[in-house]
């Protein structure tokens, strides 16, 4: 019998067969079964309150045999009580602490082959040649070992703890990055809203004016014909009376009807179209907001002295030869800038500037107040009087506010549309390929009027096409 079988022998014969838990006070009756005291006081207690009845006053059936016992003959067993206070303080091995081909306690540990073997393990030939040593010993050695590996476990815990809570802060700035990015979806599509009811109405009185138009001259026409119908039907009557005389009456007075027939001018109208003109069109943001486009020109007279201008349209330089330029009031000096040939103080406005870039280019778009600084370098920001975007080296394109709010963009926009509402104080721009936001910028009111501002940073940066003129910084 190995050792895990005489330990469960041992631990059912100090077990007690009511209670199923090791004897506490156990006590003996006469047909030789063993309970606890409190456990066949109770059992017996519980069969008083039988109706059936007992063939001998004071005994009761033994819960094992059902022979009959005196209650006053139970006899206290001190070897069972011995024996379950042994078993309740050392249990028996468990079958993972024995070898699984010997059923002997592992004693040995096999550094090896890495794994614990008991006594008749070590002798085999498999383990025979390994260096094998106590559990005791190796445990030691492992002990440290895993001390090493929880320190480095708990290093690996803090570390992961900050990365956590940095994860939880950068989850926390993602949410509100949505939250503003919701914001704007719901604003710019409110705008879109408002932008199509009123293209809404504006092409349902471009359809009515067409309409009226047209059954104007469609009207004119029926009526001009149905006068000429008239007429032609009483001569073909006064005709037709005639051929109908005798000859002498026929030929009396035929000079002045045939004169009237000759005299008859027969017209007949242009065929008026009735081709609709106006198309429904529900527009996408970017079609609404052409409705508003301005034939912006930038101005000769204020660009940088190496800010060239060429007028496609004309083939010829708007922009002054660099040797003899005027130094005027109104001429950009410290930046490769000009600024439109309008300025803009009322109404909504729309223009587009194309864009050929090259290299790491800098450019900048948008408006600016009619009185900015144009002699000394100052940030371009609204608190200096422009509201533009730019793209930065390194193809950053940033909003020129303080402090700067930088999106990136795998590419910068080849054609960026700008859009002013001056009475609702916003200036915003819009990718035209892809018919994306780039940026807004809304206050409450403009300071005052507004011309269209663009900014080419430095030789080689490329081109801007603004309606029909291309500027370029020559090195």
């Amino acid at each position: 019998m190995d050792a895990v079988e005489l330990a469960r022998k041992l631990q059912e014969e100090a077990t007690c067969s009511i209670c199923l838990d090791y004897f506490t006070d156990p006590v003996m009756t006469t047909c030789g079964h063993n309970f606890c005291r409190e456990c066949i006081q109770l059992t017996w207690e519980k069969a008083k309150g039988q109706k059936k009845r007992r063939k001998r006053k004071g005994s009761f059936p033994c819960p094992e045999c059902r022979e009959l016992s005196p209650q006053r003959n139970l006899r206290p067993n001190r070897l069972l009580t011995k024996v379950a206070e042994m078993v309740r303080q050392h249990p028996s091995p468990q079958s993972r602490d024995l070898c699984p081909v010997h059923r002997e306690l592992l004693k040995l540990f096999c550094e090896d082959d890495q794994r614990p073997i008991c006594l008749i393990c070590r002798e085999s030939q498999e383990h025979r040649p390994h260096r094998v040593v106590p559990i005791e010993e190796a445990v030691q050695a492992y002990k440290l070992k895993l001390e090493e590996d929880m320190e480095h476990l708990r290093e690996e815990m803090m570390k992961t703890e900050e990365l956590q809570a940095k994860e939880e802060q950068t989850l926390a700035e993602w949410q509100e990055k949505v939250k503003e990015r919701r914001e704007r979806i719901m604003v710019e599509f409110e705008k879109m809203g408002l932008f199509l009811m009123e293209e809404k109405q504006r092409l349902l009185q471009a359809l009515k004016k067409e309409e009226e138009e047209t059954v104007a001259k469609l009207q004119q026409s029926t009526a001009s014909l149905k006068e000429q119908s008239h007429s032609l039907e009483r001569l073909l009557l006064q005709l037709e009376d005639r051929n109908e005389r005798t000859p002498l009456q026929m030929l009396q007075d035929m000079k002045d009807l045939l004169s009237r027939k000759n005299s008859l001018s027969v017209q007949y109208p242009e065929t008026t179209s009735v081709m609709l003109k106006t198309i429904c069109r529900v527009p996408g943001q970017i079609e609404v907001l052409k409705s508003f486009q301005e034939d912006v020109v930038p101005d000769p007279s204020t660009a940088y002295p190496y800010l060239l201008l060429y007028e496609s349209r004309q083939r010829r330089y708007l922009s002054t030869p660099m040797d003899g330029t005027p130094r005027g009031k109104d001429r950009f000096l410290a930046y490769p800038c000009a600024v439109g040939q309008e300025a803009f103080s009322s109404g909504r406005h729309y223009w587009e500037v194309g864009m050929n870039l090259t290299g790491d280019a800098l450019w900048a778009l948008g408006v600016c107040r009619d009185n900015v600084s144009r002699r000394n370098r100052v940030p371009k920001s609204p608190e200096n009087g422009f509201w533009v975007v730019q793209l930065c080296k390194g193809k950053r394109y940033t909003p020129a506010a303080l402090p700067p709010t930088p999106a990136t963009l795998v590419e910068p926009p080849s054609h960026v549309g700008i859009f002013l509402d001056f009475e609702a104080g916003e200036l915003s721009f819009y990718n035209v390929n892809d018919g994306s936001h780039l940026h807004t910028y809304s206050q409450p009111a403009f300071p005052g009027p507004l011309q269209p501002f663009f900014c080419l940073g430095a030789p080689k940066s490329g081109q801007m096409v603004i309606s029909t003129v291309t500027l370029w910084v020559k090195g």
